[in-house]
């Protein structure tokens, strides 16, 4: 009988080894038993997979609801500005992609972290003596999803926590608990038009604590945070030696009358991992192009972090080659109209569905002040016969066909979300239903008493 050792995917001083004995017969060598090894099935899903948990996905999917067979459904929950074809990518961005796959020089893999005069395209576009930035700055990823996640990937072990803002995105649950990291909620106040609660923030902080995330402009509140929140927020992150991971995806999607400020540009000593793309700003979310920016004047980071990024993103070969070859000419090429008009109809429609929503009662919107949405709160104690914000959205869709998300998907129950990126018949036949839904089920405080008592 001959011996062979096999060396499994090991490394170190421990390699993993699997002892494996062939019976010779003749001219053919037909395999033993493995040492220790009684052959059986017994594949299962990795511990990685279970703790993959989408709150969206899970919430959305449990609602097993029919809308109102006599009303068209009118979709205000997804958060693709090109579902309805109202809102199409400039000519010049499309240009741009078909004569990149008509040269025929991008079909191939490029670089992990994407093609280096790529790099130095994105860190030129958001260069500025405040937050300078070089080509190696730049990680170039598959769309703003991966980077939050190699962000997230590079700064927490597991057993870590991270700060997530409620409500908030839901991916950053998603990926930290997929990873092993603990997530603690810090809450925004729609009061103060969804500012942090700097104390209840800073409050969370321990030893364990690996990143701040900072989501601004907002998904789901269609906030934009003011400078001097955010320099509130960069001396919290300061005190307590925290780096920050900024998703700023709907950077410069705001309105008119308020001023967008990257972080990065206000901080003089907190590192920042600042993450965007294509997706919104360029209304491309399918492209799946996005970036991570370092920000790191002081650095803290070194290049520990910076070798971090390189070595996470050659799990992938990097983003779409035919989307980088674009990229220069996407930035530089896209006319300054394009944004205007795109901002104008969110900012008409936001204004719409805002005076629309406040006019009715039960109902009370947060005004935003840019991205792509509206946060509404529910009067719950007007609406008795309804347990929670899920309910509420699951009769709305059964009654009138309108789909809302319930913001128990953002963690802040009793509010749901509205996405304004719909055309303006839309909105105002939706914001119509609504009205109608509302006025049929609202209770004044004693008939919410009456009901209350019936149960």
């Amino acid at each position: 009988m001959d011996s062979y050792l096999i060396q499994v995917n090991g490394r170190g001083d421990h390699a993993p080894m699997l002892d494996v004995h062939f019976k010779s017969t003749g001219n053919t060598i037909s395999p033993g038993k493995v040492k220790g090894r009684k052959p059986r099935w017994a594949v299962r899903a990795s511990e990685m997979s279970k703790k993959t948990f989408n709150p969206v996905r899970a919430i959305v999917d449990s609602m097993k609801v029919e809308p109102n067979p006599k009303k068209a459904m009118i979709s205000l929950s997804l958060g693709d500005p090109t579902v309805f074809g109202n809102l199409p990518t400039n000519d010049e961005v499309t240009r741009a992609v078909k004569e990149v796959l008509d040269s025929g020089q991008y079909n191939g893999y490029a670089p992990s972290v994407g093609y280096q005069s790529c790099r130095e395209a994105v860190a030129a576009y958001y260069n500025c003596p405040e937050a300078p930035l070089k080509a190696q700055d730049v990680i170039l990823t598959s769309g703003c999803s991966q980077a939050i996640e190699l962000a997230l990937a590079v700064l927490a072990n597991p057993g870590q926590n991270i700060l997530v803002p409620r409500p908030g995105f839901s991916l950053y649950k998603t990926l930290a608990l997929s990873m092993g990291i603990e997530v603690k909620l810090y809450n925004l106040l729609p009061e103060k038009a969804w500012e942090i609660d700097l104390e209840h923030l800073e409050s969370l902080v321990d030893e364990k604590t690996a990143c701040l995330i900072v989501n601004n402009p907002s998904n789901p509140c269609g906030s934009v945070f003011s400078k001097s929140h955010l320099q509130e927020i960069l001396a919290v992150a300061s005190r307590q030696c925290v780096p920050i991971l900024a998703d700023e995806i709907y950077g410069d999607m705001v309105f008119a009358d308020c001023k967008y400020e990257p972080i990065a540009t206000l901080s003089t000593n907190v590192p920042i991992l600042s993450c965007g793309g294509l997706a919104k700003r360029w209304l491309v979310p399918g492209w799946r192009m996005g970036w991570i920016l370092i920000h790191d004047r002081r650095d803290i980071f070194g290049n520990e972090i910076r070798d971090g990024l390189v070595r996470l993103s050659q799990r992938i070969l990097g983003p779409c080659t035919i989307v980088q070859g674009a990229l220069e000419r996407i930035l530089h090429r896209t006319p300054p109209e394009f944004y205007h008009n795109t901002l104008s109809i969110l900012k008409s429609n936001a204004d719409l569905c805002y005076a629309a929503l406040s006019a009715i009662p039960g109902l009370q919107p947060v005004r935003p002040a840019g991205a792509m949405y509206l946060m509404v709160e529910i009067e719950m104690e007007h609406f008795p016969e309804f347990e929670n914000d899920v309910e509420f959205t699951e009769r709305l869709i059964s009654e009138q066909s309108v789909f809302c998300l319930p913001a128990t998907c953002f963690e802040y129950p009793n509010f749901f979300r509205v996405v304004i990126t719909v055309p303006e018949e839309m909105i105002l036949e939706a914001c119509s239903r609504i009205q109608e839904f509302c006025e049929m089920h609202y209770q004044g405080v004693e008939g919410a008493q009456d009901l209350e008592c019936d149960k």
